[in-house]
């Protein structure tokens, strides 16, 4: 390729990462969520700096996260069975309105000046009971919204540019709003927030649901079991994801502490820590949106696993301010890259039925395990100090890449022949066939 064709090879991997947005149920999703994003990261900043304002404790900082992932734990496995039984379109609706409504109270209560840590733990609570039914919906409801499977990879990227868009201008809007006004108008914001995307889903155009099998929740549940168990390429990644969830991904649940108490700074300084993992996740997103094909995905997870571990340990260790902010980048950028990458590979392999129970597993793995991830670096950062907690997750989440290593030629080995049936790998079709007419094992290159 010449310098010359250096802009059209450019547009070509702009074009084929927005082409999720021909789709004008994805474009009016896309377009609500944006806005009620950034609304939902104000939130949570505000909530954290709220909470460790009217407590300076880092162990109820890590109870509040706790309070709002453990329904995750106990309901996601059950959600999953009910998204694949129930309209994904009507269940959004309810659970963004009810999530609407936990934002006014919480704002309500802020801005009277007659809230408490218990208030802020049984209204994230509640905001946790909604996620583990919304998330496992929201998750099988992109497929639904793109007729054409081959624009599946660009949604999912999409969303993880639009959730690390808000990552990055939510928190930076937090940021200011508290030290000007505090933290209930970020809550009032969000609350106003949802009206956008309740908006967008009452304007699709949906088909009529097609007639889901009815089976006892128990039975349903067990078969989603079993299929994600004996399938070694969903249980391999969901363990991974279980793992680092529970190790690494709570460093967001201490970002308070740091910015307060070892960087000594205020809500500004937690605003830019929040705001510059965003920009590494937003950087992660785009990469990967821009990638034309998700092949190569597999071996992105190893690498990413290793340098989010690396990255907390250096985070860790660091107690100067921008060298804390600029280490914030890898850490968005691992950690929202291999969410990203793992998202898109279960939803390229999981069967149409099951995708229900496979998405709330993997909702379960990832917000369902956090809760006990929080509790536990709360407990450990105030014993050991929040620096010492981050840098044992990050090398933990270490150990977690190098087990995946060893399961990777297995996974490939697997995966394969799927890519395959998918025409995600027509020239290994091509290859297979030819090899097949001389009686050749074909030679595949990963």
């Amino acid at each position: 390729m010449t310098f010359a064709d250096a802009p059209d090879a450019n547009n070509s991997r702009l074009k084929f990462a927005l082409r999720a947005l021909r789709h004008r149920n994805y474009r009016l999703f896309f377009a609500g969520q944006s806005l009620s994003m950034i609304g939902t990261w104000m939130t949570q900043v505000a909530t954290s700096w709220l909470v460790y304002r009217l407590t300076n404790s880092p162990f109820l900082l890590g109870l509040v996260g706790f309070s709002g992932q453990i329904p995750a734990l106990v309901l996601t496995p059950f959600a999953g069975v009910w998204v694949d039984r129930w309209n994904r379109h009507r269940v959004l609706k309810v659970t963004q309105f009810l999530s609407m409504l936990e934002s006014f109270a919480l704002a309500a209560l802020a801005l009277t000046n007659r809230i408490n840590i218990w208030q802020i733990v049984g209204l994230t609570m509640f905001q946790g009971v909604v996620n583990a039914i919304d998330m496992p919906a929201r998750q099988s409801f992109v497929v639904e919204m793109i007729e054409d499977r081959a624009d599946l990879p660009s949604a999912i990227a999409l969303n993880s540019s639009m959730v690390n868009s808000a990552r990055l201008i939510g928190p930076s809007i937090a940021g200011m709003i508290i030290a000007v006004a505090g933290e209930g108008y970020c809550f009032l914001i969000d609350g106003f927030s949802y009206l956008a995307v309740i908006a967008s889903l009452l304007l699709m155009r949906t088909p009529a649901s097609p007639r889901r099998v009815r089976q006892n929740v128990l039975a349903g549940l067990k078969e989603g079991w079993s299929y994600i168990t004996g399938f070694v390429p969903l249980r391999s990644i969901l363990a991974l994801v279980a793992f680092v969830s529970l190790t690494g991904f709570p460093y967001s649940v201490l970002l308070p502490v740091f910015a307060s108490s070892v960087l000594h700074g205020g809500p500004h300084t937690l605003g830019f820590l929040t705001g510059a993992a965003g920009v590494g996740a937003l950087a992660s997103a785009l990469t990967l949106a821009m990638r034309k094909t998700i092949v190569g995905l597999g071996k992105m997870i190893n690498i990413l696993v290793f340098t989010f571990g690396a990255s907390l340990i250096l985070f860790g260790f660091s107690g100067t301010a921008w060298l804390s902010f600029l280490l914030m980048v890898p850490v968005g950028f691992s950690m929202m890259g291999l969410l990203a990458a793992c998202n898109t590979i279960m939803q390229t392999i999981v069967e149409e039925d099951k995708r229900g129970r496979v998405m709330s597993f993997y909702t379960l793995s990832f917000t369902g395990v956090m809760p006990l991830g929080t509790l536990i670096a709360g407990t450990l950062a105030s014993r050991i100090g929040a620096p010492m907690t981050v840098v044992t997750g990050g090398a933990l989440c270490i150990a977690a890449g190098l087990w995946l290593s060893t399961r990777m030629p297995e996974i490939r080995r697997i995966i394969r022949p799927i890519y395959v049936e998918l025409g995600i790998l027509p020239e290994v079709a091509t290859g297979i066939q030819a090899a097949s007419a001389l009686q050749t094992p074909p030679e595949i290159v990963d």
